[in-house]
Formats: structure tokens, sequence, C-alpha cells
């Protein structure tokens, strides 16, 4: 595995998520990268790849669509292995397969806790917002083992600070009576990605996540609890899921489900995983492949008109159903200091969109 490019004092422009801190002889060095694997069947044929970072807090680009600016990324790779995910290209970075590689070769940041407590300290931190889940799902199977959403929200609880998750995954139950005491003192966001109810397309293009069904429980039990939950409907896949009685179905559960509000977005392919999406297209789907190269000959997006159609649909769904589009509400912040400061440096994080 290539960890120079990590290790050496130098920003690399291709993948500012991994870019050393200004000042910093490197992001870790490459004696504090333990490698483990673990003999059950939860983790087999897995590889992780333990990490001590310096700094976790990553800024997203300015030319970014996404209405936050920071974000915190406990894991690298994936163990949902979605055969979709635009964040597989970040894998070849570190001479890692996008493929198969992706979804069994994870990067644990093992001390994210620790170094974002310790950043959320910094005079210079002005208590923007927090994202997390936007590049790989920080509540993936290996949370399990190594447990450190608890720490992470924790202290953002403790400052206060404003922070918002993505999640496929039911584990974040688990961090129930955290997410209570987390929004009593700030603003929390919880979103769940649920972009179909079809059970055989769940199992062939989102393999190592829970189902549909288990997700939208989670969005049950968060509303239940006085947590509200939006949903994510992502992705809808063209010619698969976009089907108006697919559509009206998936709207109809969530809609059941208690969510706040669905916001649908259309599958799309950039490098990395548009070859992994291709290959598995053309195995599956063969007669599918022409369609897509057709769809997406622009490139990584579906044509707007596609988009608006879709996105029409949904939230006229979802008005029938008693729920809306997702609203933008304005985070709450820490009291800064009186004199204005720059916030503390940080490496850069990729978008989601």
């Amino acid at each position: 595995m290539r960890w120079d490019n990590l290790a050496e004092n130098r920003r690399n422009a291709t993948d500012p998520d991994t870019a050393p801190l200004p000042g910093d002889a490197a992001l870790f060095g490459t004696d504090a990268v333990t490698t483990r694997t673990f003999d059950t069947p939860e983790f087999r044929g897995m590889t992780f790849h333990e990490v001590r970072a310096r700094s976790v807090l990553n800024r997203v680009p300015g030319a970014s669509r996404m209405p936050f600016d920071w974000t915190v990324n406990p894991y690298r790779g994936c163990t949902h292995a979605c055969v979709y995910c635009f964040a597989r290209k970040t894998h070849s970075y570190l001479d890692l397969d996008t493929g198969h590689g992706f979804d069994s070769q994870i990067v644990v940041k093992i001390n994210t806790p620790e170094v974002l407590r310790r950043q959320l300290a910094s005079p210079r931190w002005q208590g923007a917002h927090v994202a997390m889940g936007t590049n790989v799902d920080c509540y993936q199977r290996a949370e399990g083992r190594y447990r450190l959403m608890p720490g992470i929200i924790g202290a953002l609880r403790d400052h206060a600070n404003p922070f918002s998750i993505l999640t496929k995954g039911t584990l974040i139950l688990r961090d129930l009576e955290l997410l209570r005491q987390a929004a009593d003192v700030t603003d929390v966001g919880i979103s769940v990605s649920v972009g179909f109810t079809d059970r055989e397309l769940w199992r062939s293009v989102e393999p190592g996540t829970p189902a549909p069904e288990r997700r939208l429980d989670v969005v049950r039990t968060l509303a239940d609890h006085g947590i509200g939950c939006a949903v994510l409907m992502a992705p809808v896949i063209p010619f698969l899921s976009d089907h108006p009685d697919r559509l009206r179905a998936t709207v109809r559960a969530i809609a059941s489900a208690g969510a706040t509000s669905v916001t649908p977005l259309v599958l799309h392919l950039r490098p990395g995983a548009r070859e992994w999406f291709t290959a598995w297209l053309a195995r599956e789907h063969p007669h599918l492949v022409r369609r897509y190269e057709r769809l997406y000959a622009e490139g990584a997006y579906a044509p707007k008109w596609y988009q608006r159609r879709i996105t029409r649909h949904v939230h006229e769904l979802a008005t029938e159903f008693g729920i809306g589009p997702a609203r933008r509400g304005a985070p709450r912040r820490v009291p800064v200091p009186a004199e204005p400061t720059l916030a503390e440096p940080a490496a850069t994080q990729l978008t989601l969109l």
C-alpha cells in the first residue's frame, strides 16, 4: 500500500481528504500504521489499517454544492460495498483497488475522538456545522468494533457544536442517548439513506448494508424518541428504481416511517464508481448498458431534465403522503471570539455531490 503520499509533508491536490496540514511533518507517520485482520464472520476477508491522524476536521472545497463547510470522516473505504459509491476513487490514491479493495481494505482513524476534541477546543475554531457520513458511512460495520462515534458525538455535544449525520447503518441507534443529549444543547440533523425498497435490487447493489426496511425502522425509532429524521432517497437508479410504481412504494414507506422530509438524488457516476457500476450493470442487466451510455454521455450526472422529472415526481408523492422536501435550517453557532480569527487549518473533504 502506498502510504507515503499520506505521510510525506506535501499536499495532494487530487486527494484533499488526505492532504497533510501546513506545518505538520505528515498527516501521520508510516510507523503509526497498524494492519489487522479479524477471524470473525462479520469481518472475514477484510483488512483494517489503523492510523493515528493529526487532524480530523476536513474543509469542503469552496466550489462544492454542499450546505456545510466541514466534515469528519473516521473511516476510509466502506464495508457497505455499494456498487455505485462515489467515494471509490479515493482508494486509488493508496494504490488500492477501487472495487473489492474499497469494500474490504478499510482505513480507521483510531484517535478521531481525541483529535476532534482538541480541535474543537482551539480558540481558532468558530463552531461551524460539522457533517458526517458524507464520504463513507460512519456507521458501517467496522464501527461496531472500533466504536469511534460515541467519542465523536460526545466531543461535539460537550462543545455544543452543531452537526449532522447521514447513514445507511442501523448501528446509530446504539448512540441514541448521546444524540438526545447533543440535541438538548445544539442543532443535530439526522438523515438516513433509502433510495428504494425493492429487496432484490438492494441485495444486488448494496450487499453490505442493512435492508431498506431496517433503515426505515431507524427513522421510526428516532421519531419515537423525539429526534426528527430526514430521508435522502438516494440513489434513484435509472431504469431500475425510477418506475412510477417503485417511486410511489418507496415514498409511501418513507412516509409511514415518520420521516420529516424526503429528498431524492439521482445516481451519479464519477470515475472509479463509474467503472465498477458499469461492470456490475453489464453482468446483471446487460440490456441497460447502451441506455446508460446515452443517459450519462455528458459526464457523471444524468441530464438535468431527468433529474428534474424525478425530483418533481418524488415531491408530488411526498405531498400526497404528508411529508415534504428537506428544509435547510440555519445551524446554531457557538459564540465566536470578539476578534475574528481564522478557523484551524485542516484537510479538505471530497464532496457528496
